[in-house]
């Protein structure tokens, strides 16, 4: 049993590392047109990256998960209208904002629509004033969300 476990740590450890090079070779990767990016630093660093920010495979993109903020466009209640409305707000959002991402979801007890991933509050409360200037958004406020960076 110790052995398994062993080998786990250090296939897990691996796989740590390779994904923190990952983002660090896609950062230094030379694009015709762009300026370059040369990266200096420990290795240790890199290392802290990840466990800051799980790194998952979603099809061929890369997908960082970090704190950041969303706003939020509906909460209601555990119920199938709720469910239904929060359904409907997040269609309303891509009808007026098509290249935003919606999330949707139930976090007991309520329904939630929320929009975007940004990394900073000034970002969020920029499409915050856009989403309420389409007078359709009423109850919209900022809130502090797990987001994901797409890579």
């Amino acid at each position: 049993m110790r052995k398994i476990f062993l080998l786990f740590i250090l296939i897990a450890s691996y796989s740590v590392t390779t994904s923190a090079q990952d983002i660090i070779k896609s950062l230094e990767e030379r694009v015709p047109g762009q300026g370059v990016v040369t990266i200096h630093q420990d290795p240790a660093i890199a290392a802290l990256i990840v466990a800051e920010n799980p790194v998952t495979e979603t099809g061929e993109r890369k997908v960082i998960s970090s704190t950041g903020y969303r706003v939020q466009v509906y909460a209601g209640s555990n119920s199938r209208v709720s469910r239904a409305e929060a359904e409907q707000m997040s269609a309303a959002v891509k009808e007026y904002f098509p290249n935003m991402r919606v999330y949707t979801s139930f976090s007991s007890p309520r329904w939630l629509s929320r929009v975007g991933d940004f990394r900073s509050i000034e970002e969020a409360n920029v499409v915050m004033r856009q989403l309420r200037a389409t007078g359709k958004f009423k109850e919209v406020i900022i809130v502090k969300d797990q987001i994901n960076i797409h890579l």
